[in-house]
């Protein structure tokens, strides 16, 4: 009898999961693996917890979720808790595993344990297989080797459109053959250390784990609505559901894998047109894989205070006073501050926000890029560590960004983009600081 585990990570899905599909045509039985990795729930160097409560959360959902997919195809999910190194090599001895079939990772920090996991499994003569499951274009397909992928993005986006295909996605498997999997033991948020949310009444979604989740936002968000149609117009609004697809907090967590927007997204142009707003969400799409490609290229470098560049000069310090005013929306900018507040009650932002604080941050508070980043890692619901910190360093202008240190004017901006204050209004009224 041939046994492997999937070990899920950021993929926690049944549909266009290459990991799942390659695992069950090499294997007899197959036994998926969840592990909370403890360093997830530590602090990190900047003193904000790795994992806040919103993503955790919706992780909770997510796996609940996948769980009961997996059931519905005769296996099930298996939750451990620790270092994944130790964690999977225990299972891999109880179980008798041949292989481990893992997502692959191109952030330091998760290459970090994708290697000591490996390490570890070779001891028992167990390989960890990996397979690129996240982004919309595989990295095999890129017109040019990874060392020669363009810095600035549009070079990179036009050789792409020009020159490479999307692959069709995986189907989902309708059965899956497992030893028997007790029934799923999901620790409680606080047993992560973490306090259960309160969810806010003046979010803009109520964000719930799951592929099945996601499908139905996806659904939604073309089918039922027709808000992909007036994306392009829409996207940089600030209150209600559909002014943006929130496709994020799924995409990051691997409820929904890029192609299937992408595959969706061309059904519903073939059924309803195509326009400039259908068009604006593949290339939103594109600049997460780039993220994604960047990380692999440059690895460590996104997440030192030079980023991609090689000057030392100018760097900003430290200064915990200023960024506390600014993580709690105590600026007395209140554009700046109402972003801030809706971040802290709901772990959520939008993208127009985003820049925004994250200009304001680096430019008028002068402060370490790094800490803006590691604080969005905590809070956001949609954190993910290629978008996140390559944003983060475009911003501080560290990163891609071919113009350098933008600085946003925040006036204007709240003028362009909340001219009745509806939005500062909607986040600063009657709110005790």
């Amino acid at each position: 009898m041939k046994t492997s585990i999937v070990w899920f990570k950021t993929d926690l899905r049944l549909h266009d999961n290459e990991t799942l599909v390659r695992a069950i045509e090499q294997s007899d039985e197959i036994i998926p693996v969840y592990c909370f990795d403890e360093a997830h729930y530590k602090a990190t160097e900047f003193g904000f917890n790795k994992t806040g409560n919103f993503r955790t959360q919706f992780l909770l959902e997510s796996l609940v979720d996948l769980d009961k997919s997996l059931r519905n195809c005769g296996s099930g999910l298996i939750i451990v808790r620790g270092k994944p190194e130790e964690e999977l090599f225990k299972l891999v001895k109880k179980y008798n595993v041949r292989k481990v079939f893992s997502k692959k990772e191109v952030a330091y920090e998760e290459k970090q344990t994708q290697m000591q996991v490996e390490k570890e499994l070779w001891k028992l003569h167990c390989p960890l297989e990996t397979f690129s499951t996240s982004t919309l274009y595989h990295a095999q397909d890129l017109p040019f080797a990874l060392k020669d992928i363009p810095d600035i993005f549009t070079s990179f986006r036009k050789r792409i459109e020009k020159e490479s295909t999307i692959r069709e996605v995986f189907l989902m498997p309708s059965i899956i053959n497992s030893p028997m999997i007790d029934e799923l033991n999901l620790p409680r948020i606080e047993q992560l250390g973490l306090d259960n949310i309160t969810k806010d009444c003046r979010a803009v979604i109520d964000f719930k784990g799951g592929e099945t989740e996601g499908y139905k936002r996806l659904k939604n968000y073309f089918f039922k609505t027709h808000a992909i149609s007036t994306y392009k117009e829409t996207r940089n609004g600030m209150i209600g559901e559909n002014y943006s697809t929130k496709f994020s907090a799924w995409l990051a967590i691997g409820c929904l894998s890029p192609r299937e927007i992408y595959y969706e997204l061309k059904k519903y142009e073939a059924q309803f047109s195509a326009n400039e707003s259908t068009y604006w969400l593949e290339f939103e799409l594109l600049w997460r894989d780039y993220f994604r490609f960047m990380m692999k290229k440059y690895s460590n470098k996104f997440f030192q205070q030079t980023g991609l560049k090689t000057k030392t000069d100018n760097l900003h310090q430290h200064n915990n006073e200023a960024l506390q005013t600014w993580i709690n929306g105590q600026t007395g900018v209140d554009f700046i501050d109402a972003n801030m507040i809706e971040l802290k009650h709901t772990g959520y932002m939008s993208n127009r926000g985003r820049q925004n604080v994250a200009s304001y941050l680096c430019n008028n508070l002068k402060l370490d890029w790094r800490y803006g980043a590691a604080y969005f890692e905590m809070q956001l619901i949609d954190y993910d560590v290629c978008s996140n910190w390559g944003n983060w360093a475009y911003l501080a202008g560290v990163g891609n960004d071919p113009r350098g240190n933008r600085v946003f004017n925040i006036e204007k901006q709240a003028h362009d983009y909340d001219a009745k204050k509806e939005f500062r209004n909607l986040w600063l009224n009657n709110y005790l600081k």
